[in-house]
C-alpha cells in the first residue's frame, strides 16, 4: 500500500512507514494517535503533531485516535478537553469513534504496576521528591540506590495496595521501576511509576489516589489501543528506553516509537507553563488571545484551517530542531486568505474630505470587484457622496520626495470613483491640526480613469461619510519584540521581552455599508491595509471589531525604512590597511600591502544573525521566461526541500550538473513572493557575470549542518 497523495514530499517518518508496508510489519495497518494533555489549550506546535498524525493516517487508509493524556487531575480541566476537541475539528480532522482517555487504562496500568512488583521490577520508595532527586546523580555521576530499594515483594505490594486505599499522605511514598540508577540514561534510573494525589479527577471523580506518571502511562496505552507508529517530539527520544523496558517487561503488544523535531517560532513561546504564566499574569486577554500562538488564538485573529494546514505541511518533519521565521506563517494565511477574502474599503484613521464641486445631496452607487482573483465572487456597490472619509495619512501638507498621495494641488484616484484634487486645508483653530480637506473631483473620471490621458500617482481607498458603518479594529502585531524570548542561554525573564506595542485598538473607525451584516469569524481585506476578521468574541450588533490577521506589504513603509537605514550607515574609511596574515608562521607575500575596504564592516553579533546551513541541491532546472534564473531544490535536513531561485544561469547553462552539489544555504531569509514562485532562502556565490560559481564543500557535511 503506498500515500493516497503522492505529490506530498517524502520525510523520514514516511519512508520507515513504507519500509514497514513493504515488509508486512503490522500486518498493512497504520494506526497513530494524537495525545495531547488536557492542562491548556493547543498551540500551532500541537497543529504540526495534529496534521502529522491525522495526515499519515489519511494517506495510508489508516486510523488516527484522539487520546487525552489525563494522568495528573491537578492540573487538568474539562475545558481543556473541550478546546481540544474544537481545535483537532477545526483544523480538518476527525477521529470518528476512537476518542479514549489515559483514564480508561487505569484499572489496566495498576494492574501493570502489580505485576512488575510481583516480577521483582518496581518497590515502593519512602523517599521526598527532593531526595530522589539527589539520589539520582548527574550526567556524569552514577545514581545511588534508595534504602527503601530491596524491600520483600510482599512488603512491596502490602504498601502499593495501601498507597491505593488512601493510608497516606500526599508525596509520602511513590511506586518506582528497579532498573540501573548507574545508567548513562538518567530516564532509567528508577523512574517513578506511580503518585499519591489526593485529587478528584475531571473523569474517575475520587475513585483514585494514585495516579500513573505519564512515562509509565504513554508506552502501554499505545499497545492497549493496537498503534503501529507511536510519533513523538524529540524530547521523547531518551524515554523510549523506558518505554521500551516497562513494555518488554510486561510482555505486551509492542509498536514503534519515531521522533521529529518540535515546531519552534520566532517571536512567540511554546511551552504550556510559559503561555499559562501569560494568562493567569494577565498579559493577554485568555487563552485565546489573537497575540497567543494558540489555536484558539489564531482562530479568532483570523488565520484559517487551510492556511494553518499549508504551513505544517511547508516546515516539513525533521531530525533536527530549528526555529521557522514567523513570516512563512504570515506568508501562509496571506496566500489563502488573497484567494478567498472578498475586498471591502474601511478607513482606519478617518479625515473627513468634502468635494466642493459634487451637487449636495446627490448619491450615486459605484461598482466594486468583490475578488479580483476569483471574478465568481461579483460584484456590490458602493455608495459615493459629497463628504467623504480617507486615510489621515494619505494626506501630507509638505509632501516629501517619492509621496505620492493626497497633498495641497494634487490629484489622485479615489478606487472605483473619480480622480479628485485637494485646493483647500481646514484646521483646527487652537491645534493646528488638519481636520477637513476641500477638494474638487472631474466628473469624466469615474471608474477612475481620464478621458485625456492624464495619469495620477496614487489610489486611495475611502468611504462615504453619510453611509459608512463605525467600527473597532484592533492592530495585532508580534507578541514578543525578540526572535527567541524563550532562549536558555539568557538569565532572563522571557516577559521582559514583551512587545507594548502588540496591541492597537482604534475606536473611530469607518467602513462600508456592506459590512453591516458582517458576521463572525467572516475574512476581509480591506483594500491597501491587510487582512481582518469580525472577532467572534466582543463583536457585536451594536460594536462591530475587526482583528487584523495580517498586514499587507506596504511600499511607502519599505521606502521609508530605506531611506532611515541610508541616513544611519556611517561612512566607511577611504582605505584600510591589511596587516600581514600568518599561515604556519609565515607571512603572506602582501605583507603590510594597502587593500581597498571590500565593504562596510559589520559586527560578530551581526554575522551570528545570518543562519548559514549545507544544503545539498536534489533538483535543478532553468525557469522558464527568465535569462538569469535556475529553479533549485535544497534539502537542508529538514525532512523536506526548500524552493529558492538564484541568478546564475549563466554560470550553469545546464542546471542538472549542479544536483548532488553541497552548498551553503542562508536558511534564515524570509520567504519572498517571486514571479515565478516563493524562494526560501539563498545559495551562497562567487565571482561575476563572466566566472560566478556556487560556494561548495570538500568535505562531508551533512544537509542541515551549521556553517560558521
Amino acid at each position: 500500500m503506498t500515500a493516497l497523495n503522492s505529490i506530498r514530499p517524502p520525510n523520514f517518518i514516511r519512508t520507515i512507514i513504507e519500509e514497514d508496508l513493504k515488509s508486512n510489519k503490522y500486518g498493512g495497518r497504520v494506526h497513530t494517535r494524537f495525545p495531547p494533555e488536557p492542562n491548556g489549550y493547543l498551540h500551532i506546535g500541537h497543529a504540526k503533531s495534529i496534521c502529522l498524525n491525522f495526515g499519515l493516517a489519511q494517506d495510508y487508509r489508516g486510523l488516527c485516535n484522539l487520546r487525552f493524556d489525563d494522568t495528573n487531575p491537578s492540573k487538568e480541566e474539562v475545558e481543556y478537553v473541550e478546546s481540544i476537541r474544537e481545535d483537532v475539528r477545526w483544523l480538518g480532522f476527525d477521529w470518528d469513534d476512537r476518542e479514549y482517555y489515559a483514564s480508561d487504562y487505569f484499572e489496566q496500568l495498576y494492574e501493570y504496576a502489580i505485576k512488575l512488583i510481583k516480577a521483582g521490577k518496581a518497590y515502593v520508595d519512602d523517599l521526598s521528591a527532593d531526595e530522589i532527586r539527589a539520589y539520582r546523580g548527574t550526567l556524569t555521576e552514577p545514581g545511588k540506590e534508595s534504602p527503601y530499594r530491596d524491600r520483600t515483594v510482599e512488603e512491596n505490594l502490602d504498601l502499593f495496595y495501601r498507597m491505593g486505599n488512601g493510608e497516606f499522605e500526599d508525596g509520602s511514598r511513590v511506586l518506582r521501576a528497579k532498573i540501573d540508577m548507574a545508567s548513562p540514561n538518567l530516564n532509567m534510573r528508577d523512574p517513578v511509576m506511580y503518585r499519591i494525589l489526593h485529587a478528584e479527577h475531571h473523569r474517575t471523580g475520587n475513585k483514585w489516589c494514585i495516579y500513573p506518571t505519564y512515562d509509565f502511562t504513554h508506552g502501554q496505552s499505545d499497545s492497549i489501543e493496537g498503534i503501529t507508529h507511536s510519533i513523538c517530539t524529540l524530547e521523547f527520544e531518551d524515554h523510549r528506553p523506558l518505554y521500551d523496558w516497562f513494555i518488554e517487561e510486561l510482555g505486551i503488544y509492542h509498536c514503534q516509537q519515531i521522533e521529529f523535531a518540535r515546531l519552534n517560532l520566532s517571536f512567540t513561546v511554546m511551552s504550556k507553563r510559559m503561555l499559562l504564566d501569560l494568562v493567569e499574569g494577565g498579559y493577554v486577554t485568555g487563552w485565546d488571545d489573537p497575540r497567543m500562538p494558540t489555536i484558539s488564538g489564531l482562530r479568532r485573529r483570523g488565520y484559517t484551517p487551510e492556511s494553518i494546514r499549508d504551513f505544517c505541511e511547508r516546515i516539513g518533519v525533521a531530525k533536527r530542531d530549528s526555529t521557522v521565521d514567523i513570516a512563512l506563517l504570515e506568508h501562509c494565511v496571506r496566500e489563502d486568505l488573497n484567494k478567498r477574502a472578498p475586498r471591502v474599503m474601511a478607513v482606519l484613521r478617518p479625515l473627513r474630505v468634502v468635494i466642493e464641486n459634487y451637487p449636495e445631496n446627490e448619491v450615486e452607487e459605484l461598482d466594486a470587484l468583490n475578488n479580483p482573483e476569483d471574478p465568481s465572487m461579483g460584484t456590490r456597490k458602493v455608495p459615493f457622496s459629497r463628504a467623504l472619509y480617507v486615510e489621515r495619512e494619505d494626506f501630507c501638507e509638505e509632501p516629501p520626495k517619492r509621496f505620492y498621495r493626497l497633498a495641497p494641488g494634487r490629484e489622485v484616484r479615489l478606487r472605483y470613483a473619480y480622480f479628485i484634487k485637494c485646493v483647500d486645508v481646514i484646521k483646527d483653530e487652537k491645534t493646528g491640526e488638519v481636520v477637513e480637506l476641500r477638494c474638487t473631483y472631474d466628473p469624466e473620471t469615474r471608474g477612475g480613469d481620464s478621458p485625456d490621458g492624464r495619469k495620477v500617482r496614487a489610489t486611495l481607498h475611502w468611504v462615504s461619510a453619510a453611509h459608512s458603518i463605525k467600527a473597532e479594529v484592533r492592530l495585532y502585531d508580534h507578541l514578543f519584540t525578540k526572535t527567541s524570548p524563550a532562549d536558555e542561554k539568557q538569565d532572563v525573564d522571557f516577559k521582559a521581552y514583551l512587545n507594548p506595542n502588540s496591541l492597537g485598538t482604534l475606536t473611530s473607525c469607518r467602513a462600508e455599508p456592506s459590512l453591516a451584516d458582517a458576521t463572525p469569524r467572516s475574512h476581509y481585506q480591506f483594500e491597501r491595509l491587510g487582512y481582518f476578521c469580525v472577532d467572534a468574541v466582543d463583536s457585536s450588533d451594536n460594536t462591530l471589531v475587526f482583528n487584523r490577521t495580517v498586514t499587507l506589504r506596504d511600499t511607502w513603509a519599505r521606502i521609508l525604512k530605506a531611506e532611515q537605514a541610508t541616513t544611519e550607515i556611517p561612512k566607511a574609511p577611504e582605505k584600510t590597511i591589511i596587516p600581514a596574515l600568518q599561515v604556519s608562521g609565515d607571512p603572506l607575500t602582501f605583507k603590510g600591502a594597502e587593500h581597498e575596504p571590500l565593504g562596510e564592516g559589520i559586527t560578530i553579533e551581526d554575522f551570528s544573525k545570518i543562519d548559514l546551513r549545507v544544503g545539498i541541491i536534489r533538483e535543478a532546472y532553468p525557469v522558464e521566461g527568465s535569462k538569469k534564473l535556475i529553479r533549485l531544490m535544497v534539502d537542508i535536513g529538514e525532512g523536506r526541500v526548500r524552493q529558492i531561485f538564484a541568478g546564475i544561469r549563466s554560470a550553469y547553462p545546464e542546471p542538472e550538473k549542479l544536483i548532488e552539489k553541497k552548498v551553503i544555504v542562508v536558511a534564515n531569509l524570509k520567504p519572498r513572493q517571486m514571479k515565478f514562485g516563493i524562494s526560501e532562502g539563498m545559495v551562497l556565490s562567487g565571482g561575476d557575470s563572466k566566472r560566478l560559481s556556487i560556494t561548495t564543500f570538500d568535505g562531508d557535511p551533512l544537509p542541515g549542518d551549521k556553517v560558521s
